[in-house]
């Protein structure tokens, strides 16, 4: 379980955190790190040295440019954040989410994508709507600012020790709702269909970019919530299309 389980930094601007997060991460067993957009040299003396012993993950991290690359193959996405800054999102504690790994996970094909922000202003609106939920660590509300790498040891002790309950109990009944055959679908899936779904909703007159009044952002919000499987997604691309065509067959019988 904790092989699929991958720690995404956005936008890192100090190396040593990029190795903190690293030390972290091998005290729980995680191991896949992925760094978006780093503002700073990844491999470094300090990132090293504060690795303290798990500098092979640092060496072996992978750095991509955007956060869609990071979470492609990702079939749950959960954001480190303090609050939701525009529409109110589906809101969860670090404990909460170990208690939602095993279900989550119980598919081969899943991955879980946990992501934390830049240490100076954090996820941007924009980044914390493709998270599927936000997670909030309850620290002190006087004192509420965590040290980046301390926050991603934070969730990966609850990652681990949903890891240990589940060695504990090997042999539970499969969790409830996971009996469909269908894969859940990936951040990458889910991104096409947004896509599309914006593409045919400006088609048919129902959406216009240059007053979005946040439409996009709410029908986000709802499938997110809804976390539709592959073959769900692959309905709803098909209702999509074939509404397409028949606008562009009223518009021909209009011309």
């Amino acid at each position: 379980m904790l092989e699929r389980i991958r720690i995404v930094l956005i936008g890192t601007s100090h190396p040593g955190n990029i190795g903190g997060t690293a030390r972290a991460m091998h005290n729980m067993g995680l191991a896949d790190l992925a760094l978006v957009a780093p503002r700073c040299e990844v491999l470094t003396a300090d990132s090293v040295s504060r690795a303290s012993g798990a500098d092979h993950l640092v060496h072996r991290a992978r750095v991509v440019a955007t956060l869609e690359e990071a979470v492609a193959d990702c079939t749950l996405v959960v954001g480190a954040s303090a609050r939701s800054r525009t529409l109110p999102w589906p809101m969860i504690s670090p404990r909460q989410l170990g208690e939602r790994l095993p279900e989550e996970l119980a598919a081969p094909e899943a991955r879980i994508a946990l992501v934390f922000g830049r240490e100076d202003s954090g996820l941007s609106n924009a980044e914390l709507q493709r998270c599927h939920a936000h997670v909030h660590i309850p620290a002190n509300p006087d004192f509420s600012s965590l040290n980046l790498a301390t926050a991603v040891q934070v969730l990966a002790y609850e990652c681990r020790l949903a890891w240990l309950d589940q060695q504990q109990d090997d042999d539970a009944l499969p969790p409830m709702g996971m009996a469909e055959t269908a894969p859940p679908a990936s951040h990458a899936d889910l991104e096409r269909y947004f896509e599309h779904l914006e593409r045919t909703l400006i088609t048919i007159g129902f959406h216009d970019p240059a007053t979005p009044r946040q439409l996009m952002a709410r029908l986000r919000r709802l499938m997110m919530r809804a976390r539709p499987d592959s073959m769900e997604v692959n309905i709803l691309r098909g209702i999509l299309s074939a509404t397409e065509k028949q606008a562009e067959a009223a518009r021909r019988r209009e011309g």
